[in-house]
């Protein structure tokens, strides 16, 4: 196990204390080791669509959670890391309930780190979206 440089705790309360939203969606890290995470998005009314499915707002957020996270298990508490871009792919309309986001590193850098994440139903091996992110570090010194 690759050592977080950031608890799961800690990286909550930035999160929501920076995003007041992200506390709202009620997310609980299930796993957070350095470069990668695993988040649930528990089910809420407020994330229904019509067709009975969790709409695409939501799975963008948990995307975008998660990649804030495995930004934040390499480089610790940094308010002001920020995406500069998100591209999500809908892959099938899950049914209302938990989703779990799967979230890795694929290119670490000084400025920009690049990661993916696959956001899944639980005990479904078939991901539901995949979303490649890029976030921006702020200049040290």
């Amino acid at each position: 196990m690759r050592k977080s440089k950031i608890t799961a705790e800690e990286f909550l309360e930035l999160a929501s204390e920076g995003v007041p939203y992200v506390g709202l969606l009620g997310c609980r890290v299930e796993r957070l080791e350095r470069g990668e995470i695993d988040i649930r998005m528990p089910w809420q009314d407020l994330l229904r669509r019509p067709g009975g499915t969790v709409c695409g707002p939501a799975m963008m957020a948990l995307a975008d959670i998660a990649l804030y996270g495995v930004v934040l298990s390499l480089v610790g508490p940094l308010a002001l890391a920020v995406t500069t871009d998100l591209n999500v792919h809908f892959l099938r309309k899950p049914a209302p309930g938990d989703l779990l986001g799967r979230g890795r590193v694929i290119k670490p850098g000084r400025s920009l780190v690049v990661g993916q994440v696959s956001i899944e139903r639980e005990a479904d091996p078939h991901p539901v979206a995949h979303a490649v992110g890029t976030y921006i570090l702020p200049p040290t010194g």
